[in-house]
């Protein structure tokens, strides 16, 4: 090889090695950048500590907002906590509160199955020993836009929302968070909600596998299953399910409970239907009486939880009565959009008050980067009545959608606590016998430790378990039996069947 040959190889050579590496370089740079930017915005939301919080709590926890539509101006609010240990890969579960129109800050995270939780004094909050982010990493979602800190810029937004537009805002959002926290993408995903999330979550759970099959598996939601408690989500058989249970309890009198069977046709959808924006629903001044005397039956004790204290002026706030969770079909008031109001023997029955005041305090926003400009024109509450009064698709019955969750192969248990009138148990069964699945194990008692915690039942793809003594909110009435609940749907495992003796 001549001299002048080697000279050009080891000059091709040196090109080649150069363009590499300053490819590499950039290759590298674009990779840090990404990976610095994603580190930059996590911290922005990350929570130092919020005001009174109790020493000890142990888990990082983020909040801040997602921006879901840009050309409308909303943004949805949320409060992640990581898992208490493994969090690489402990399973990410959403959790959404009902209302429809209520927070999942305000009830879920404060007063049921957080880490840290409302009481009143000081400090204003403390931990709890069975928060479920003990067994997964816990992200808690206000939405629709409107509720709580969620907003629009945009205020004809508020009388648009139904079941669809609020499952495609919580799906935008889902594709969204897991860009800023792409270290959660692989894990196995899972939602939860009680209430109106009977619509909110197989909504929701429909989206993202309609939406996994059409965009990149890159995008993809590894989405596992979703678990409901004391849900709406079937109007005839949870009315039906309502007036019987209160009869059966000895809330409503013989005569009551005979004019409602006489005039009200709660086998029929639509007819039964006292949130349907179908306008199928018509007018039976009989039935309205009759349904108006069983509201009002409930005055002075709560629907939600029925054997126990109601807020009321000697218990430190007057004139706070139970909230309903949908509107009686003669009245448009402001008052029927009240809704889940927790309450339960040892815990406060007056804790909607204190997460109200706690969390419209500055100094709780600053630290949660909630309301960052300020400029949302109303105080924080805990449900919001412009969403409930012009809430707009809202089908009779989830159950098509559950059905083909079902099918889809998602793991579904739904569970109810038996002490709630609103949603109650006789409900829940009557509406998922008609789903016709095939029962692979029968009714049977399970425990903690050495008493009964409820009953189960397992069906071809779905699960069914009640929680003995629980009412509307299972997690802040029963809290060892709710984290033992969501322990076993997480393992995808039977609850005990006989006594554990220690």
């Amino acid at each position: 090889m001549s001299r002048a040959t080697a000279v050009v190889l080891l000059l091709a050579v040196a090109f080649v090695w150069t363009t590499t590496t300053v490819a590499a370089a950039r290759h590298h740079r674009h990779h840090h950048d990404g990976f610095a930017k994603v580190f930059d915005r996590q911290q922005a939301d990350l929570v130092q500590a919020l005001p009174g919080q109790p020493a000890g709590l142990g888990v990082r926890q983020f909040s801040g907002y997602v921006t879901v539509n840009q050309t409308h101006g909303r943004a949805l609010f949320y409060w992640f906590f990581e898992a208490t240990h493994d969090v690489s890969n402990k399973p990410l579960v959403l959790w959404l509160n009902g209302g429809p129109g209520c927070s999942s800050l305000g009830y879920g995270a404060l007063e049921e199955l957080g880490p840290l939780l409302i009481q009143k004094g000081t400090p204003e909050l403390r931990l709890n020993p069975d928060a479920w982010n003990k067994e997964a990493n816990l992200l808690f979602l206000e939405q629709p836009a409107g509720v709580g800190f969620s907003y629009t810029n945009t205020t004809a937004d508020l009388e648009r929302f139904g079941d669809d537009l609020a499952a495609h805002d919580a799906y935008t959002f889902l594709v969204n968070w897991f860009e800023r926290f792409p270290q959660f993408k692989g894990h196995d995903f899972y939602i939860a909600g009680e209430s109106y999330a009977g619509h909110y979550v197989p909504h929701l759970a429909e989206k993202i596998v309609e939406q996994n099959k059409k965009v990149h598996k890159s995008k993809h939601i590894n989405f596992k299953g979703f678990m409901i408690g004391n849900a709406a989500i079937d109007e005839a058989s949870d009315n039906r399910g309502m007036v019987d249970y209160a009869w059966d309890h000895a809330i409503i009198s013989d005569e009551l409970y005979d004019a409602i069977n006489k005039n009200c046709k709660f086998d029929q959808a639509g007819n039964s239907s006292d949130f349907s924006s179908s306008g199928q629903n018509p007018s039976n001044a009989a039935c309205d009486r009759a349904m108006d005397g069983f509201y009002e039956a409930f005055d002075h004790i709560d629907i939600y939880s029925l054997y126990t204290p109601a807020c009321t002026a000697s218990a430190g706030t007057a004139g706070q009565l139970p909230r309903r969770l949908h509107r009686p079909s003669t009245s448009t008031q402001s008052d029927n959009s009240r809704h889940l109001r927790p309450r339960y023997n040892s815990y406060d029955p007056c804790l909607d008050n204190y997460a109200a005041e706690y969390l419209n305090r500055r100094d709780v926003q600053d630290a949660m980067h909630a309301n960052t400009t300020g400029n949302i024109p109303y105080a924080w509450t805990a449900c919001s009545d412009p969403l409930f009064q012009h809430w707009k698709d809202s089908p009779a019955s989830t159950l098509p959608v559950i059905k083909r969750m079902v099918d889809a192969g998602l793991r579904v248990w739904v569970y109810s606590g038996d002490t709630d009138a609103r949603v109650p148990v006789s409900s829940t069964r009557q509406a998922l016998r008609k789903l016709g699945l095939k029962t692979l194990k029968q009714w049977r008692e399970w425990f903690t430790s050495d008493q009964v915690g409820g009953y189960q039942v397992d069906y071809n793809g779905l699960t069914i378990v009640t929680i003995r003594g629980a009412g509307h909110m299972v997690p802040t009435v029963t809290p060892v039996q709710a984290r033992q609940l969501f322990a076993h749907f997480l393992a995808d495992k039977e609850l005990p069947p006989k006594p554990v003796v220690a």
